[in-house]
């Protein structure tokens, strides 16, 4: 089972199912190597013999101690953590909240709380890079929020590959919590006087989703007003939940692959509100 859990605290992995040396072993095939969990000796996948990874427990720490040397103690108060795997645990990711850090963001009919959101996703077997993202959360749904405005740090596993100097890029970030929840705001104050189906197609490429889009859109106009943050939480929305509450469900293939569908959801969203048919709602 994969481990996705919650902590309130900031995260201790010591001892979990994330807490194994990263080993190789050759393959028959020239350039190419396994990589194998040093406790259980399960394969976990197979990468070319230039392929470098930290483990999990060290870059996942290590960006924990970035954290708390550049927050204030009590921005760190009540922080909420979730811990989620893949592919028996090859692949992590980590979601920090910080309650303490906020913003609202009120519109003609309901209000809400933004918070800070600070995700770290690593993978081991080749099929994720180092990755940190800053983000928020609308604490009204808890819809999770990504977007390209964002500082964002990517790295591959490669030979040259130094923990401290990735973890010197995150400390170097500048996450501009601040300017984002300006333009939120903006989108609150901004009506939505389109023809919502036909937006939602040049936007969304997929149909299906398309259409459930449009649905869901109506349901958050319901409770935010005709806005363009409306549409923005539908987005969320879908990127947050994967069952009834949005009919945006996942289907059970037997492999432990949620984590990496919800991110990717979240890589969708933060596509579309890059988007020229979405910037230009809020065009000046």
């Amino acid at each position: 089972m994969p481990l996705d859990t919650y902590t309130t605290n900031l995260f201790e992995l010591e001892g979990t199912k994330l807490d194994f040396k990263v080993k190789y072993e050759d393959t028959k095939f020239t350039g190419k190597r396994y990589v194998r969990n040093s406790v259980t000796g399960d394969y976990l996948g197979i990468v070319g013999d230039k392929f470098k990874s930290i483990n999990h427990l060290d870059y996942f720490n290590g960006i924990k101690k970035v954290i708390q040397e550049n927050r204030l103690p009590h921005h760190l108060d009540g922080a909420k953590v979730k811990i989620s795997t893949a592919r028996n645990s090859a692949f992590a990711l980590i979601d920090i909240t910080l309650p303490n850090v906020k913003h609202k963001v009120v519109t003609s009919r309901h209000q809400t709380e933004i918070n800070e959101r600070i995700i770290a996703l690593h993978g081991i077997d080749g099929s994720c890079s180092n990755q940190v993202y800053f983000g928020a959360i609308d604490r009204f749904c808890t819809n999770g929020q990504i977007g390209g405005e964002y500082d964002t740090i990517k790295r591959k596993n490669t030979s040259g590959l130094v923990l401290e100097r990735l973890l010197q890029e995150v400390r170097d970030a500048k996450t501009n919590f601040d300017i984002r929840c300006q333009m939120m705001q903006k989108w609150a104050d901004t009506p939505l006087n389109v023809d919502g189906k036909i937006l939602l197609d040049s936007i969304i490429k997929s149909e299906k989703i398309s259409k459930k889009m449009y649905e869901l859109t109506c349901q958050e106009i319901s409770k935010r007003g005709k806005n363009v943050f409306a549409l923005y939480s539908a987005f969320t929305n879908y990127a947050s939940y994967a069952d009834e509450r949005n009919g945006f469900n996942i289907r059970n293939t037997g492999f432990d692959t949620r984590a990496e569908t919800m991110w990717r959801r979240e890589q969708e969203v933060a596509k579309w509100i890059s988007s020229p048919e979405f910037k230009s709602l809020v065009a000046a």
